[in-house]
């Protein structure tokens, strides 16, 4: 009895395998063809990260640059001013 139990989760867990092996590849390509399309749309330049690698000094200007945000503390002084 115990043989056939340990067959059947053998077979149960070469099907969770193949299962999650075809879930990680449907993602990997997901991933992909969403790296293409953000790149073509103009969204994101995805190549000027490669330059992370090459010009990593901290003097070195930043690839994007990114707006300045205020922090919550310095919003709520000004909301209680008004």
């Amino acid at each position: 009895m115990s043989i056939d139990i340990m067959a059947a989760l053998v077979e149960y867990q070469a099907y969770g395998y193949y299962l999650l092996l075809t879930f990680l590849v449907v993602i990997l390509y997901w991933y992909i063809f969403h790296l293409y399309k953000s790149e073509k749309s103009g969204r994101r330049d995805y190549e000027q990260y490669g330059k992370i690698a090459l010009e990593d000094n901290i003097l070195d200007e930043p690839v994007e640059s990114m707006p300045i945000k205020q922090s919550k503390i310095e919003q709520q002084k000004r909301g209680a001013t008004k």
